[in-house]
């Protein structure tokens, strides 16, 4: 999930469904934390639960009630990624640059454990785990290059943030729990001369990619136009 933390000078574009109920409860949290924690400690308990979301997942291969692990694992992300850049600006200890810089790395290796993850379940094919995981890390750059090139920091595509896609991944693991048909159900396809078996998460996975593929190109050529009006070609001598 893309990070909230952003250089002082850039814009946070953040119109998500919950975006309002959360902004106050992470307000009304971080106003009640404890003076000795911090927003690094925060961060890094953000990185331990995407640890526990996947290790929920590989852990399905010997149960599927596992998932639960896997949820507890996201309320845990959830709350150690949205609650330390809150925590920094309540009690005004924002540190931008060295925030940047540690929040979208650990972003990075949060995705990794949760994607691979998943990937090593019996619940989602790996190709479809890690190219859901190459669309995350494009749309990661181009939020990235925006925050630096046009001062926009960008956190919802479609009215959707992290903390909807948890939610859905979230909901979607109590109903593979407990409606066996969506677990059991299996079919295949031939490619290249290779039988490809799929089930129910992976035709999900398919859709967030196509999701998250949308939302890049669409942003990318929205954007590639802006910047070729602010930086037109030179007429040539």
């Amino acid at each position: 999930m893309v990070n909230d933390s952003a250089p002082r000078q850039s814009n946070r574009i953040q119109t998500s469904i919950l975006n309002g109920l959360e902004k106050k409860v992470l307000v009304w949290m971080a106003s009640r934390m404890p003076n000795w924690v911090t927003s690094d400690m925060l961060t890094w308990f953000g990185l331990f639960g995407s640890a526990v979301c996947g290790l929920g997942f590989f852990l399905t291969n010997y149960s599927i009630y596992w998932l639960w692990l896997s949820c507890l694992g996201l309320v845990i992300n959830w709350f150690g990624d949205s609650l330390d850049g809150t925590l920094a600006r309540v009690h005004n200890t924002q540190r931008p640059l060295y925030g940047y810089y540690l929040d979208h790395n650990i972003d990075t290796i949060t995705e990794a454990f949760m994607f691979i993850g998943a990937g090593l379940s019996p619940l989602v094919n790996m190709s479809v785990a890690l190219l859901c995981y190459a669309a995350y890390l494009a749309l990661t750059v181009y939020v990235s290059i925006n925050a630096h090139l046009k001062s926009e920091f960008k956190l919802t595509y479609g009215k959707m943030g992290p903390t909807e896609f948890r939610l859905i991944i979230i909901i979607t693991n109590i109903l593979l729990m407990y409606v066996p048909a969506l677990t059991a159900y299996r079919d295949s396809f031939v490619w290249f001369g290779e039988t490809i078996t799929y089930g129910t998460l992976d035709i999900i996975g398919v859709g967030i990619l196509c999701l998250l593929c949308i939302f890049y190109f669409v942003s990318f050529f929205k954007d590639l136009h802006w910047f070729a009006a602010k930086d037109p070609l030179p007429k040539r001598k």
